[in-house]
């Protein structure tokens, strides 16, 4: 129909910058290696970040609760859709988070909207990283507030746009632990002590940290020494928890708040308990196996070191997410495929999910990786990159 001729012309536009996307499609497990539109592939593009999406312990505690609790949920948590399983996993995070209460969500994304947008409304005032995930951006959006973006991780910024809002009711700042396309880390503390300064919430992201940072895999609270009670902290079991969902942690007063005001949770059906099986038994794994963490943090710095070492911009990256910065979204594509073709899968960012001009490959490593796999990468880096 001619009223849609705009969507191909927009796709051409897009695909003559390099920024079209394609769907591809991976079969068999998540894990070091894939298969990616039939081929395999050594994976440096996934956030399975503990290498426990493919574990069969997972698998074992979603497959003996399914003859009990099937697959589906069939109503929302507030109607009938939360589950003894939901309750036990909740109970088990807050424990884990060492925090009064927890809430679980169909995912990370859903409980960042629903978390930020029922905290504040058009009376309020909230103030975002420029970094921030779309999901936190999308809750500032929908929650109606007066919103007030920081330069990424600059306090004296944030400073100064506090000190202009000061005729609102409640002020809240939300920030990433770890950014996801950086891998750098936000001055936790510093933001506590802004937010107690201003009478200000504090809503952290831990989506990329949790299960991977900190003494007991709390995520990067816990590793920068940045525990207080008062944080609002928001999380993920898909990404190194290997399952599905997200999370809201906090005072009991926080979550009681959260499950009858949060849009994404209230008028969602419940994620499926399944799902909660496996999350549960995954945040064993984190408690007993903190090798997996320690390893990955190992080669997370040797692999930055051989980075740098041969000039390439890995930015403020400090985690297991390294860009590689390479600017041109068109080299940034060609390289990829070129790695590709030596059977590496490090996936191109481009705008949008980056700014223009800050194309780059992200390469995420995981517990799964072993050291030859990274001087397979490096070497194939070198190679092309000559």
């Amino acid at each position: 129909m001619p009223v849609y001729d705009w969507i191909a012309d927009a796709l051409q536009q897009r695909e003559s910058q390099h920024l079209l996307r394609s769907l591809g499609v991976r079969s068999g497990l998540q894990g070091r290696t894939i298969i990616l539109n039939g081929k395999p592939l050594l994976n440096f593009g996934s956030n399975d970040y503990l290498g426990l999406a493919g574990d069969e312990r997972l698998s074992r505690a979603a497959q003996e609760c399914l003859p009990q609790v099937g697959w589906g949920t069939g109503a929302s948590p507030l109607i009938q859709g939360r589950t003894t399983l939901h309750a036990e996993l909740e109970r088990q995070l807050a424990e884990f988070e060492a925090c009064q209460s927890a809430l679980t969500f169909s995912s990370g994304f859903a409980a960042n909207l629903g978390a930020v947008a029922c905290l504040v409304d058009k009376q309020d005032a909230v103030f975002s990283d420029a970094l921030n995930h779309a999901s936190l951006i999308d809750g500032c959006r929908l929650s109606g507030a007066a919103i007030h973006i920081y330069q990424h991780g600059d306090m004296t910024h944030l400073r100064s746009l506090l000190q202009r809002e000061t005729a609102v009711r409640r002020r809240l700042i939300v920030t990433d632990s770890l950014f996801s396309m950086d891998g750098d880390f936000a001055p936790l503390a510093e933001l506590e002590v802004i937010a107690r300064e201003w009478n200000a919430m504090l809503l952290v992201d831990e989506a990329h940290a949790t299960g991977v940072w900190g003494a007991s895999g709390r995520g990067a609270v816990e590793h920068l020494q940045v525990v207080d009670e008062l944080l609002i902290r928001v999380g993920t079991l898909s990404k190194a928890l290997g399952s599905l969902g997200g999370f809201v942690v906090g005072s009991h007063s926080l979550v009681q708040w959260c499950a009858n005001q949060a849009r994404s949770y209230v008028f969602s059906t419940a994620a499926p308990a399944a799902a909660c099986a496996t999350a549960i038994t995954a945040l064993g794994i984190v408690r007993d196996e903190p090798q997996r963490r320690t390893n990955l943090q190992r080669q997370s710095e040797d692999l930055r070191k051989r980075l740098q070492a041969m000039g390439l911009s890995t930015g403020n990256s400090a985690s297991q997410i390294m860009p590689i910065i390479l600017g041109d979204a068109m080299q940034t594509l060609h390289v990829a495929q070129q790695l590709e073709m030596r059977g590496l899968f490090v996936p191109a960012i481009r705008p949008p999910s980056v700014p223009v001009g800050a194309s780059r490959l992200r390469i995420s490593l995981t517990a799964a990786h072993r050291d030859d796999d990274i001087a397979h990468l490096v070497d194939s880096l070198r190679e092309i990159l000559k």
